[in-house]
């Protein structure tokens, strides 16, 4: 069987999952899955019986469950703990697996006497000190305990009545069920916990084994729930739990802690590795923006498709990769400059002159005029022909959603909200109508190359350009519109949207602490780099190109991660079936 974990190193190390994460951004985060399962593997393993070689000449489980008995009995007579009503005998249909000979199935307080958790009166300030630890689920982690975080006075734990003395496991058995800790001093613990402390010596073996995937099944299993996962204490301590010979429980657990040691040295140079991994990537793609012109981009981007498939190989890197495109596209740096293009100087004048014509047919209001640009808001060198400009400049107005009436008479009409914009796509059939009144609808109503903006929450600065639409539709009020006008590209502000200076001045704008905000105003007044109207489509078609290029790069990341996942999965149902 340690063949089967050294002989695949390679499996366990390549399969990751990405961890998901919410708001802005991508997390750098990799949940190291293979070597996660090699643990639980280990695990099954040392249970099952099939980690280390079983010696005839131990004393069999029967021998020990006698002195289990007996121990048992001297603490009844002690007074020290209750005697309980028998417990039913163990069928054949409870078994999970088959043990080797010598070994026996056995109830969980067969093995020891199990405790329930409580928590002092807070209002009495003396039950609580530096005397004992008072153990929360959040205390117990995967290889250790926190002690520091909460105590009892020893009049607190009297009160309480419920302390397990040292080399008692702790499990979780409400919400986080599963999470356990083997304690090294005297505890007391929550209702959120229970207890169990083997009447002999054998409680290294037992906190491996109520680690493994069988036991920590069944501990899910017997929960009930509304809201929250409860497992009460008559139905944990009837799970069942394997019991080999004293002897062989000693060298399985000498076995196992090599291995998790091993693990844990996979574990750090895995992620050593990824952590060099990413400052590589971050460092070439720095020399990519901070290329002086497009020809010395050129050559620092050829440095970088030299190795390619050794550069973009996770979600985050891809993902760095799409930003620096973007990022590049907004510095003028993407596509080379055509002096022959009308500069963007004369493009603002068409759009003033547009904008004017507006302003007396109706159509849009005059606004008070912008802040000139500072020096210091323009954070980079722009190319020749171009021009630092206002959002609000190359926009026929910015506005906020619509909020649906209650008396109003028309129900054909959709009603786009933040959740419809799902990876800069919206299926219109889900999205739902509202009521509105026909003379607002030409207010709110959507047309290609508008852009909308989410303007609060976990959402804040998400944008979507819409194209091809098909149907009626107006915008929520979470939602700000950026109105298309002409001799503009919206697709062009879609890349400056993407890019790190838009999120960047946006962050710098948002306000509140625990929700986000950014207003109206400050999306007029955000500082955009205006190219040519010719390089805009330039600009678009490449980034166009490049952002298809890292979709198929992450696809087929995703596949070779699905396959090394299940050549994981599929080495240990190999292994234990």
């Amino acid at each position: 069987m340690q063949n089967l974990i050294t002989d695949h190193l390679d499996i366990w190390t390549a399969a990751h999952k990405t961890r998901s994460t919410a708001g802005r951004g991508s997390s750098n985060k990799l949940d190291l899955y293979g070597i996660k399962k090699l643990r639980e593997f280990i695990l099954e393993l040392a249970v099952r019986g099939k980690l280390v070689p079983q010696d005839p000449n131990d004393e069999p489980a029967s021998e020990l469950l006698k002195k289990i008995a007996v121990e048992k009995e001297k603490l009844i007579k002690e007074g020290k703990i209750k005697r309980e009503k028998p417990l039913p005998e163990i069928t054949d249909e409870e078994k999970p697996f088959e043990l080797p000979d010598r070994w026996k199935w056995i109830r969980l307080n067969e093995i020891g006497y199990t405790q329930t958790g409580g928590t002092p009166s807070k209002s009495n300030s003396n039950f609580y000190g530096t005397d004992i630890p008072f153990i929360k689920p959040g205390d117990i982690y995967s290889n250790y305990i926190d002690y520091q975080n909460e105590g009892l006075s020893f009049e607190g734990a009297e009160n309480l009545n419920r302390v397990a003395p040292k080399c008692s496991i702790l499990m979780v058995c409400i919400g986080t069920i599963g999470k356990r800790g083997l304690i090294d001093k005297e505890c007391a613990f929550n209702q959120q916990i229970n207890s169990i402390t083997p009447f002999i010596k054998v409680e290294q073996f037992l906190y491996h084994a109520m680690g493994a995937n069988f036991f920590q099944q069944e501990a899910w299993d017997r929960s009930s729930s509304t809201t929250i996962a409860i497992l009460n204490k008559g139905n944990w301590e009837t799970i069942l739990v394997p019991l080999p010979p004293l002897a062989e429980q000693h060298r399985i657990v000498a076995k196992v802690d090599e291995l998790m040691a091993f693990c844990d040295q996979l574990e750090q140079t895995q992620s050593d590795n990824i952590a060099a991994h990413a400052q590589l990537v971050e460092a070439l793609l720095a020399s990519l923006t901070n290329s002086t012109d497009h020809n010395e981009l050129q050559t620092n981007w050829q440095r970088i498709a030299a190795h390619f498939d050794t550069l973009f190989t996770t979600g985050h890197s891809i993902d760095q990769l799409k930003q620096t495109i973007l990022q590049l596209a907004v510095m003028g740096k993407l596509v080379p400059q055509n002096p022959n293009d009308e500069p963007a100087s004369v493009l603002l004048k068409k759009i003033a002159a547009e904008k004017a014509q507006l302003i007396k047919e109706g159509k849009i209001k005059k606004e008070k005029p912008l802040p000139e640009i500072a020096e210091e808001e323009k954070p980079f060198e722009l190319p020749e022909g171009w021009e630092w400009v206002r959002l609000l400049d190359i926009s026929a107005y910015v506005h906020y959603g619509y909020t649906a009436p209650s008396d109003s008479n028309i129900q054909d009409v959709r009603l786009l909200r933040i959740t419809d914009i799902q990876d800069n796509k919206v299926d219109w059939s889900t999205v739902p109508g509202c009521e509105i009144k026909r003379d607002l609808i030409p207010q709110y109503e959507l047309i290609n190359e508008d852009i909308l903006i989410a303007r609060t929450g976990g959402t804040i600065g998400k944008s979507y350009l819409v194209e091809n639409i098909n149907v009626c539709a107006v915008f929520a009020s979470y939602l700000i519109r950026v109105k298309h006008i002409k001799n503009t590209s919206s697709a062009y502000k879609k890349v400056y949207l993407g890019s790190l200076l838009y999120w960047n001045q946006l962050y710098a704008n948002s306000m509140g602490t625990g929700q986000p905000n950014v207003n109206g105003e400050a999306l007029k007044n955000l500082v955009v780099p205006l190219p040519p109207i010719n390089e805009q489509h330039r600009i678009v078609a490449k980034v166009d190109e490049l952002m298809s290029l890292c979709d198929t790069l992450k696809t087929n990341l995703q596949n070779a991660q699905t396959t090394q996942l299940a050549l994981a999965d599929a080495l240990v149902e190999q292994a234990l079936g």
